[in-house]
């Protein structure tokens, strides 16, 4: 019975040993982490839009600039590596991280449930909200949505952005024209081609004041809650800690709120938008 018994444990060790070299001949291992795989690499890859003022943008001279520019900066340097930004339209974001063309996203993406079941996020590291800028002091008192649910009416918004699904959504009766940036948004409110750009506050509010001489005006009180974070890919467990671990760092030692009292509080950078 005995010399049985360890024949059975021979046997299942045999079994064990034999699977555990099929899963490394396969390569079949846990991977390393995204982190690791920055810091070997020695380089940081952001997607962003940047057209997105005060949060990213394109000065007159080519170059990325912008609270989450400056913040993707911040992290570069806490990993030790180089930052390299890839620019591309808001809705090809998402499609470049899940494809690993970019290690995460810093461009004013709302962390909503939809896109948490694709990615993860890390945050949130900004507050928003929902605003319409516009040239039509009609709809400047608007407190909710269902003041903007009129057949009369056109919205524009962001291609793929949480602005078009508000205006989809809660504006069903509203036309709406989807943009690839808020530069053409913009223009066509400019234009007259429509209402309102249906877009995160502090674009509303940034717009206003780059074009303070065209008649823009924005409404006041943001119509939504909107939480700001940084999407990098999912199941990722260190690259999400280190990031959020480094967020309340700069977050607690007041390196955030200085960009964005930077950024918001004294707006003499828009001189070098084109």
């Amino acid at each position: 019975m005995k010399r049985a018994t360890g024949i059975m444990i021979i046997v299942l060790a045999l079994v064990v040993l034999s699977g555990c070299a099929h899963l490394q001949a396969s390569g079949s291992q846990p991977s390393s982490s995204a982190l690791d795989r920055i810091v070997k690499k020695g380089e940081l890859v952001v997607g962003t839009v940047g057209s997105m003022p005060p949060l990213n943008m394109t000065t007159k001279d080519g170059k990325l600039k912008g609270l989450e520019i400056d913040l993707a900066g911040m992290i570069a340097r806490g990993m030790g590596v180089r930052l390299r930004f890839e620019t591309m339209p808001f809705d090809q974001l998402l499609p470049a991280l899940e494809a690993g063309r970019v290690d995460m996203i810093l461009s004013d993406m709302t962390m909503t449930p939809q896109r948490n079941l694709k990615v993860a996020f890390v945050g949130p590291y900004f507050i928003s909200g929902k605003s319409i800028l516009t040239k039509q002091a009609t709809l400047l008192s608007a407190k909710k949505a269902v003041d903007l649910n009129s057949t009369e009416r056109t919205f524009t918004a962001l291609d793929g952005s949480t602005s078009a699904v508000f205006v989809r959504q809660l504006m069903p009766k509203a036309k709406l024209v989807t943009v690839k940036d808020y530069d053409q948004g913009v223009a066509l409110v400019l234009q007259g081609k429509v209402d309102a750009l249906v877009a995160d506050y502090p674009i509303c509010v940034i717009s206003a004041v780059r074009y303070a001489d065209q008649g823009l005006a924005y409404v006041a009180t943001p119509l939504t809650y909107e939480p700001i974070g940084i999407a990098v890919p999912p199941g990722d467990a260190q690259l999400n800690n280190w990031l959020g671990n480094f967020l309340k760092a700069i977050e607690g030692g007041g390196e955030l709120e200085l960009l964005k009292q930077h950024y918001f509080g004294d707006p003499s950078w828009i001189k070098d938008l084109p």
